[in-house]
């Protein structure tokens, strides 16, 4: 009995002890709350950040930036913006887009300094949407530093510089980034020549009316493409598109050196597969066969290259080589990638069965 209470004892004395030392340290504790606690003093500084931004880059491009103004019979038919791109002599060039001059008989550009001056349209290219003018070198302030859309990566800063609003804003500069590269965007042509495919630069940048022709630069303040194209929509905000500076040199060059400008030409009459069902003539067709894109061929000119190789009325495009086909831009967009004389696979199908045919293009002025 006397071993047990010993054994009990040798227990439990550990545990009264360690709880008296809990109450003892809780009372040294409350008696004398700041003993053990750290004091901590923050200096805090008054900061001034200076953020210059990219108004550098903007002062290489901003004095090469030009608004131009397009007539028709002496009375203003539309305005946009451009750039002077070179020199090469008494002559320096300029570029802009397109359907920015179409149409008119006589343009000028305003310079920075307010000076206006008749400039001499060069060439223009309905499917680049790409035009080159002229004045004297006498004439301009600057000439914009060319740069590479290639290089350029999808976040990288990307800045604007034009004449929203018809001029009433010249020479707005508006900031974004590059949203992505290598998008395919269809595009009117005209209410004649129907849908496109262009092949641009996005950006988030504000791009508004009268933007158009003038500089996409990146932050070095270098142009990496030309302002063209606009998604307006009341769902969409911050969609702006460039042609890469590239392709806009590539025809501005063959526009300078007087080279016509032609496309491979086939020879057909078509329609969107999608437009083509509400044609009684190929509906039944097209639901019997599932045929859901692509193009219809309406019309075969004879001796063209589509008769010679053998495509008929009726045959549905679904191929360019290995690109598929799913409108007339698309279309377009791959046949043109080709010169005449090439030799380009054509996939169609001709009462439900895919076929394959070759055939060889040939050159025309007509868009297709």
């Amino acid at each position: 009995m006397e071993k047990k209470s010993k054994s009990f004892l040798t227990l439990i004395y550990p545990i009264v002890v360690f709880f008296i030392g809990c109450m003892a340290m809780y009372g040294v504790i409350y008696r004398f709350p700041n003993l053990f606690s750290t004091t901590t003093t923050k200096l805090e500084k008054n900061v001034t950040v200076t953020d210059l931004g990219i108004a550098d880059s903007v002062e290489k491009v901003y004095d090469a930036v030009v608004i131009i103004s397009t007539y028709q019979n002496e009375r203003l038919y539309s305005t946009g913006t451009g750039f002077v791109f070179k020199k090469e002599g008494k002559v320096a060039y300029l570029l802009t887009n397109n359907h920015v001059i179409n149409g008119g008989d006589k343009v000028t550009v305003t310079f920075t300094d307010g000076s206006v001056v008749e400039s001499n349209i060069v060439g223009s290219d309905l499917l680049s949407d790409i035009a080159v003018l002229s004045v004297s070198t006498d004439d301009i302030i600057s000439v914009v530093e060319l740069g590479s859309s290639e290089d350029l990566r999808v976040g990288d800063t990307a800045f604007t510089v034009g004449a929203p609003l018809d001029n009433a804003y010249s020479w707005t500069v508006t900031r974004g980034i590059i949203s992505g590269k290598n998008r395919m965007v269809e595009v009117e042509l005209s209410s004649s020549s129907g849908d496109y495919v262009m092949n641009v630069l996005q950006t988030d940048a504000a791009i508004n009316s009268g933007n158009s022709g003038g500089p996409l630069c990146n932050a070095n303040g270098e142009v990496v493409g030309i302002t063209s194209l606009k998604l307006v929509e009341e769902s969409i905000e911050g969609m702006g598109f460039a042609i890469p500076i590239e392709r806009a040199l590539e025809y501005a060059e063959k526009l300078i050196k007087g080279e016509e400008i032609t496309q491979p030409y086939i020879g057909i009459s078509m329609v969107n597969v999608a437009d083509a069902y509400y044609d009684l003539k190929y509906y039944n067709m097209l639901t019997k066969y599932n045929i859901t894109s692509g193009v219809v061929i309406l019309g075969v000119e004879r001796g063209s290259a589509a008769e010679k190789a053998g495509l008929s009325v009726g045959d549905v495009i679904i191929k360019v080589n290995n690109d598929q086909v799913s409108s007339i831009g698309y279309f377009r967009y791959y046949l043109y990638n080709y010169n005449p004389g090439d030799n380009v696979q054509i996939t169609y199908i001709r009462n439900g069965e895919e076929k394959v045919t070759t055939a060889t293009l040939g050159t025309n002025k007509k868009l297709y």
